[in-house]
């Protein structure tokens, strides 16, 4: 299985875990990222995801993410026709870095593209016409089958 988690997802482990929902999708975020260590699941990384973590202003949280990154068996240039897509999904009212993950997930084919974000979540699944799934954390801890 090839995944694609946006920034907001590598960074749901970093976030205060007062409110359940966060710890549990911090918990399914980690696990998932255990399997990609181990080789079962295929984390897939893109020049925008390079580019979004650089601008992350917790140094902590952008060193954490780098090295998560390097997880990744793939990294997705940012090229003209995920920016032609990106735009498309912007004039639907996505926010422009959200595009622009998403193009980049759908250019690299992966299984699974995965998103913290309710707002661009619900978009993103009304919006998708590719074979690619649009899940929460904890839908795509449901979706591993190792």
């Amino acid at each position: 299985m090839r995944i694609y988690m946006d920034c907001c997802s590598l960074q749901r482990p970093f976030d205060h875990k007062g409110d359940m929902r966060v710890a549990v999708e911090s918990e399914a975020i980690l696990n998932v990222l255990s399997l990609c260590e181990s080789g079962h699941i295929e984390l897939v990384s893109s020049d925008v995801l390079v580019l979004e973590t650089e601008k992350t202003p917790d140094a902590y949280r952008r060193n954490e993410i780098r090295h998560v990154l390097t997880l990744a068996k793939e990294t997705i240039p940012l090229t003209d026709e995920i920016k032609y897509y990106s735009k498309k999904l912007v004039a639907t009212g996505v926010k422009p870095f959200d595009a622009l993950h998403l193009a980049s997930a759908i250019a690299a084919e992966v299984d699974v593209f995965c998103t913290c974000d309710d707002r661009f979540l619900r978009k993103a699944k009304a919006l998708n016409e590719s074979r690619t799934k649009v899940v929460s954390p904890l839908e795509l801890i449901m979706e591993v089958d190792i």
